[in-house]
């Protein structure tokens, strides 16, 4: 073998070593942290990475609004409603129809379905009251609901019952209020709004859902009976009052 071939051939197997060396550098995994010594509460001796991992922070997905399963209904009389799933917007529209149908204020009943369920058609209280506007048995039957948490029927048979309360106290909203969560019985023996703290609160905060800003209320429905008033006295003192 000449002193040229031997030549070529160390030449050569250089740049092959070369070339794996560049490869191994490549593909290895960057020791761009140090291990670093540090010792705990305890006294332990521990070997950590100085340099923490970066956490790649994932944007929550947004959660998407609660279906609600509505279920088929047929009829004898004519066509039925097929099975189907609605969101928070099919619920407001189930409210629009039902309060068209029976004249009632559509943010009213939103009010009473946001203090009474939370827009939940599967809560049921403690007394037994269940679906959106939460409907104890007795007055859902009443009213032609068969399934309290089918929220069609929960809704128009809610819309209805408030209705037929308004026209007992003579668009009297404190009344009809209090008699939606205590009955109209403990509000006749009452004369007024019975004395319980929880119907009290119910009033305030259903009357406080209709009336804050945005809630889309008809300005000819009702007027607050708790707003507040300026007046002026003989002596002229300016004087507000919420009568």
């Amino acid at each position: 073998m000449t002193k040229r071939t031997v030549s070529r051939i160390t030449k050569a197997a250089g740049m092959y070593l070369g070339a794996l060396a560049l490869c191994a550098s490549s593909l290895a995994p960057r020791a761009s942290a140090q291990i670093a010594r540090t010792v705990d509460s305890t006294g332990r001796e521990m070997f950590v990475n100085s340099e923490p991992p970066v956490l790649v922070k994932l944007a929550a997905a947004a959660k998407s609004r609660k279906t609600i399963y509505l279920p088929a209904e047929s009829t004898f009389m004519g066509p039925g409603r097929p099975a189907m799933s609605i969101d928070r917007d099919g619920v407001e529209r189930l409210v629009r129809e039902a309060s068209e149908r029976h004249n009632v204020d559509p943010a009213l009943v939103r009010a009473v379905i946001e203090t009474e369920s939370n827009w939940n058609p599967s809560a049921v209280s403690r007394k037994g009251a269940g679906g959106l506007m939460q409907l104890i048995p007795t007055t859902a039957q009443r009213y032609g609901a068969n399934d309290v948490f089918n929220p069609q029927q929960n809704i128009d048979a809610g819309v209805s019952h408030l209705k037929w309360l308004l026209e007992r106290y003579n668009g009297n909203l404190d009344l009809a209020l209090a008699a939606y969560n205590a009955g109209e019985g403990a509000v006749d023996r009452a004369h007024g709004i019975p004395a319980f703290r929880e119907t009290r609160n119910y009033v305030q905060k259903v009357q406080d859902a209709y009336f804050r800003p945005g809630s889309g209320r008809l300005e000819s429905a009702f007027s607050n009976p708790r707003a507040i008033h300026r007046e002026v006295d003989p002596s002229g003192r300016i004087i507000f009052k919420n009568d």
